[in-house]
């Protein structure tokens, strides 16, 4: 099973890559960006076939060590196996 999780910054952590990447963007001539914040994305496949299982697979690595709980969120999507 494939599946893709997403992790940014939760809103109220400063994120001062995205704002330099804002600046930088700004500089090479791209006008009107209000607001820019990086993350992370983890495609990742499983060999687990069951929806549940694999999405509670998922959480446990999230909250055991793909994820800083404290200053991160995350987002968890199964996808089609294709």
């Amino acid at each position: 099973m494939k599946a893709r999780i997403t992790i940014n910054l939760k809103t109220d952590v400063l994120d001062p890559e995205g704002n330099a990447i804002a600046v930088a963007l700004g500089h090479a001539g791209f006008s009107g960006i209000d607001s820019l914040r990086k993350g992370k994305i983890i495609n990742i496949e499983l060999a687990e076939t069951d929806a549940d299982k694999a999405r509670a697979t998922l959480k446990n690595m999230c909250e055991q060590l793909l994820c800083n709980l404290v200053i991160e969120d995350y987002r968890i999507e199964l996808l089609d196996s294709d």
